[in-house]
């Protein structure tokens, strides 16, 4: 009982950040925002994914340091019908405003 509540105050004690993303290549109509989903859910990160007219996908995570970077990179690489051939990260403070991980349209 007590390792528990030491392990949820060190989790609560983790950096939290925010990533801006946007990715490049074969992204659209390939399943990539619900895979980046999936992905984010796993890794217990929020925010949000969506298509941009441009033709790219565009993405807010955030969370736990760690765990976010995870998501940029895993969603960029672990695609499997999807091939990203950039991405753009900006890197932030997260400001909390999201409860979930969502895909908007």
């Amino acid at each position: 009982m007590l390792a528990s509540f030491f392990r949820a105050a060190a989790d609560s004690e983790a950096m939290k950040i925010r990533a801006h993303v946007v990715y490049e290549g074969r992204v659209q109509g390939v399943f990539f925002r619900v895979n980046a989903k999936k992905c984010a859910d796993a890794l217990g990160v929020s925010g949000w994914i969506r298509n941009t007219p441009e033709g790219n996908v565009e993405a807010i995570y955030e969370g736990d340091e760690e765990k976010v970077r995870q998501a940029v990179e895993l969603c960029a690489e672990k695609q499997p019908f999807a091939k990203v051939r950039s991405k753009t990260v900006d890197y932030s403070s997260a400001n909390g405003e999201f409860r979930e991980f969502s895909i908007r349209y």
